[in-house]
């Protein structure tokens, strides 16, 4: 569903109308902005249209869909795949209040496109299966820190966090994507980028494709970049659950249960001459 909302300067609206929206001009003091509902995952999310392009509000994504992930994890996950956040204006965010998107108090909020939703959503609710590609496809991708490397990323290679994946164009050596940002040749026209030394190994944000390759391997390459991007809620509830059985915490790693007919100890107290 789609809604035209007319909001004008002076802070007052001026209706809301469904309808293709109309070209406002500077003089009539009011913006139109389209106003729609995106069903991700079946959840309805408010949608705007901002520069002709469709983007959705994060924070109502947060607060229904992700509603079991911290922040942190959503904003780590967000910067590892590479999603940009645009803030939306105090109009946009007057907008997203009335359509309840947002609470009344907030002050600022972050809107990224549907693609981006889908692939953030994936990440932590879908199963991150590779995607399907032709047989010894390869992308062509490179990185710009220090001096800057080429090289081909395999899928097919690319079977755990750490597989060596990526054969170097200039010396035919593979690497693992966290290790390849650290490999670099010099050449004649290579220019030196001191790295990020705090994000220098998230390799997802350095690691791109090399020119302008088709809208359909942009999508396979963020796909593959979802794929063993940290650990999941699931994950992170197992391991909680074996925290939780006290009985197998009390058997140290590499010490035997000492059965109960076995003779006490000596106690600490006794002098080395007393233990035999």
């Amino acid at each position: 569903m789609i809604m035209q909302v007319e909001f004008c300067t002076n802070g007052s609206s001026g209706g809301v109308s469904k309808g293709t929206p109309t070209t406002p001009t500077p003089a009539d003091g009011c913006t139109n902005l389209q106003v729609g509902t995106v069903m991700l995952y079946g959840v309805p999310i408010v949608s705007l249209n901002i520069d002709n392009c469709e983007r959705l509000c994060l924070a109502q994504i947060s607060n229904t869909l992700l509603k079991e992930f911290s922040y942190n994890e959503i904003h780590n996950r967000r910067v590892a795949l590479g999603i940009t956040c645009v803030q939306c204006t105090p109009v946009q965010l007057e907008i997203l209040r009335r359509a309840g998107a947002m609470p009344i108090s907030s002050r600022r909020c972050g809107m990224i496109t549907k693609r981006e939703a889908e692939r953030l959503c994936k990440s932590f609710l879908g199963d991150n299966s590779p995607p399907k590609l032709p047989e010894n496809f390869a992308f062509d991708v490179m990185h710009q820190c220090a001096w800057g490397c080429r090289g081909s990323f395999v899928p097919s290679r690319y079977n755990s966090s750490r597989a060596k994946c990526i054969k170097c164009l200039y010396c035919a050596m593979f690497f693992s994507p966290n290790k390849f940002v650290f490999h670099s040749h010099r050449l004649s026209d290579s220019k030196y980028v001191q790295p990020d030394a705090a994000n220098f190994n998230s390799w997802r944000r350095h690691i791109r494709l090399s020119g302008e390759p088709p809208i359909e391997v942009q999508h396979a390459w963020e796909d593959v970049k979802a794929m063993f991007n940290g650990g999941t809620r699931k994950r992170l509830m197992a391991a909680n659950s074996s925290i939780e059985r006290p009985a197998e915490l009390s058997i140290l790693p590499g010490r035997e249960q000492r059965p109960s007919d076995a003779p006490p100890l000596p106690s600490s107290s006794a002098a080395p001459s007393d233990i035999a």
